[in-house]
């Protein structure tokens, strides 16, 4: 069988499906533009596509994100057209339609079956909006048209797909009928010989630290710190924490943003305040490791 994988930052989901389904005997192909050249991995052939466009200025934000989708969908529909040309059709396609990249495949193969990865519809009630009581309410009620519009490009794609795939039955939940019912739900699963216990583990962050197992480790662990994410929630509790555990180690892990900048703004909560000093381990993601991004005096703000 012939089998095109699309990811935006291949190999993503697709890291221990791709390499199954090449050593099973399917040919294989992944478009992405994670990679500059063709590439051989894992029996897979990585095809890059390239955007060469961003978005339009004087847009309305609303529509930004769908601007988005469609510049990635088109550069990812001109390399699959190359794809088809060079004589490459497959039989299926498998797709996180979630940046648009799939738009445009079925008039590339309009024979090939899509199946889609499904990890989430924008619903824009609670609890998926509107659960934090400190975000400004007027923004929240915009929420709501903002996400009908972001949703255009999952209904865009509910026409083209034959089936879905998430790896939770919550995140399958979110997505509207008829198509909900064409999801199946399978978790990604963990890869235990990598997510073990090891009584020998260690984490340096520095010239000075090592952790052990001997020390008090609190992590949290994100792929972005972000409110949306509980960040600023853990941050606060940080200094009550640590007054009731002094010893107690924080290592944060997770995609940095503008968080240096954030975290050292007091941020109000209710009427009382109080101020601790503390030092955050932070470590950026990268694969399956992770580099320390150094520890650094932080104020906290909290009741």
């Amino acid at each position: 069988m012939k089998i095109l994988l699309i990811h935006q930052n291949f190999p993503g989901q697709y890291k221990h499906l791709g390499p199954a389904l090449a050593a099973r005997g399917d040919q294989v192909v992944a478009l992405t533009p994670k990679v500059k050249k063709p590439a051989r991995w894992q029996g897979i052939d990585v095809v890059p596509y390239a955007i060469s466009r961003g978005n339009g200025k004087n847009g309305h934000p609303w529509v930004t994100d769908l601007e988005t989708k469609v510049i990635r969908a088109e550069a990812c529909y001109l390399a699959a057209v190359r794809l088809r040309d060079s004589g490459f059709t497959p039989d299926v396609i498998l797709a996180h339609h979630g940046w648009g990249e799939s738009m445009f495949l079925k008039d590339v193969w309009p024979s090939a079956r899509i199946g889609l990865y499904c990890e989430l519809y924008h619903r824009a009630t609670y609890p998926h909006v509107g659960f934090d009581p400190e975000f400004d309410k007027g923004a929240q009620d915009r929420d709501v048209l903002r996400l009908r519009l972001r949703n255009i490009n999952n209904f865009l794609h509910f026409d083209i797909a034959e089936a879905g795939l998430s790896p939770t039955a919550f995140q399958a939940d979110t997505f509207p009928q008829p198509f909900r019912d064409k999801i199946t739900v399978r978790h990604d699963g963990i890869d235990t010989d990598v997510v073990c216990p090891n009584p020998a583990a260690t984490l340096r962050v520095n010239d000075a630290l090592t952790l052990t197992r001997q020390d008090e480790v609190i992590t949290f662990i994100n792929r972005n710190l972000e409110p949306y994410r509980g960040y600023h929630i853990f941050m606060r509790a940080l200094p009550r924490l640590l007054r009731d555990r002094p010893n107690a180690q924080i290592v944060v892990l997770g995609g940095m943003m503008s968080v240096m900048d954030r975290a050292r703004q007091k941020v109000k909560h209710g009427n009382k305040f109080l101020s601790t000093k503390c030092v955050i381990k932070f470590l950026m993601r990268i694969g399956r490791g992770c580099i320390s991004w150094g520890g650094f005096p932080m104020m906290f703000s909290c009741r």
